[in-house]
Order: structure tokens, then sequence, then C-alpha cells
């Protein structure tokens, strides 16, 4: 995330939200209450439904605004909005300093938003995550990645370094080795699935077969085969 945040009030006027997006090259900013608490976001969409709002001159068909629907009337507030409390969207889509990575950028697929906020537990602005930075993970170098699986895996099933093999070709993560379990052998690739920067695991481990527990889900955020 980046921690140093441009931010505005819900009391901001239009003039000055444009500043802001204008000033600091940003395409967005939360919007934050006296407490620093995140109560909705805007983006330059939101701004620009002003200008779809004029009236064309000159001849020109006017534009008008679609009604009836929920969405709709939503559009046409902010197209008359002079202050960020009317701008904003909200309630805010957020995420927390500890969520993965691959968890944030689900979020921001469904809800179809270019940035979250980021809170902490008492859901004060502590920095915000683009869609850019969540980007920059998959430029992270091979050997970082295969570090942080090795770390994670035999930490998250309680296994000696040795018993799982990691290599890593482009973020593409292979697991090879002998666990006790088909839960164990289940689980570590979901923990590689859900390190920063992997593409895919590719899960070639084998384990005992007497294992009566359950295996869990096979495919981590990242995916594997």
């Amino acid at each position: 995330m980046t921690s140093e945040v441009v931010s505005t009030r819900c009391d901001a006027q239009f003039k000055e939200v444009a500043r802001l997006l204008a000033e600091h090259r940003i395409s967005g900013l939360p919007v934050v209450n006296d407490e620093e608490k995140v109560v909705g976001v805007i983006s330059e969409t939101d701004l620009l439904y002003h200008q779809v709002r004029q009236e064309p001159r000159y001849g020109h068909r006017r534009f008008h605004l679609p009604k009836l629907t929920r969405s709709a009337r939503v559009t046409a507030d902010k197209a008359h909005a002079t202050t960020a409390e009317h701008l904003m969207t909200r309630p805010a889509v957020i995420t927390a300093p500890d969520q993965y990575v691959t968890e944030a950028a689900q979020t921001m697929e469904q809800h179809d938003v270019e940035r979250l906020p980021v809170v902490d537990a008492k859901d004060h602005l502590v920095g915000i995550v683009t869609r850019g930075n969540l980007l920059q993970v998959f430029l992270r170098p091979d050997d970082e990645i295969r570090r942080d699986v090795i770390n994670q895996v035999t930490q998250g099933i309680d296994c000696p370094r040795y018993a799982v093999d990691v290599t890593v070709d482009d973020g593409v993560v292979t697991l090879k080795g002998h666990l006790d379990g088909r839960s164990d052998a289940a689980l570590a690739a979901r923990i590689a699935g859900r390190v920063d920067g992997v593409v895919v695991v590719t899960d070639q481990l084998t384990y005992r077969p007497d294992d009566s527990r359950p295996p869990g889900p096979t495919t981590g955020p990242a995916g594997h085969v």
C-alpha cells in the first residue's frame, strides 16, 4: 500500500476535490470524517458527472440522465453535487493491512473499483492500495518469491524445510516432496498460492495414503494445477 494518502473531508468543496486530484496526479481519494475514519471514496468519474449534465449548445440534443433506477438517481445526485459528501461513493470498499494481495485484487474485481482504502482495527485510514500497487507484486524476483513460499509453507504445515522442494520460474511455483497426509499437501498448495508475486502453483506433492482427514480446497487465490 501507499502510506502517504491524499484524503479529503466531507465538507470539501467541489473545486477543492478537483484541485487535490490534479495536484497529486491521482484518479481518486478517500473521504474521511473528523475521526479519520473512511466514509466514502471519490473518483474522477464522480467529478465528470458534472460535465455530462451540461446542456450542449448550438442545436445539439440535450443529454438526459437516466431516471427511475437507484443507480440513475445516484448519478443524478452526483451531477449536481457541490461537496465531497455528495460526490463520494458510499460505503467505501476497504481492506486491511494484513489482507493478502490476491484477496485485495479479488475485492477490486468483485466491486469494480480501482482503489482500496486501507484501514486499521479501529477503521482509521492508514494507506491506500491501487491496481498499480497490486501489479507491482508480480515484478518480484523469483528468488524472493521462493524464499517466502518456503518459509510460509513449512511454517503453515509445520514441517521441516527439506520436506518441500520449491522452484520458481517467472512466478510459476512448483512444489515437490512427500508429506504426511493429503490435507497437508492441499494446505501447502493453498499457502503457496497466497504468496505475493505467485502467478500459479503446480502441485506435484505426494503424501501417505493413510491420511483420513478430508482435503481442503486445492485452489488458492493465485490458482494451482
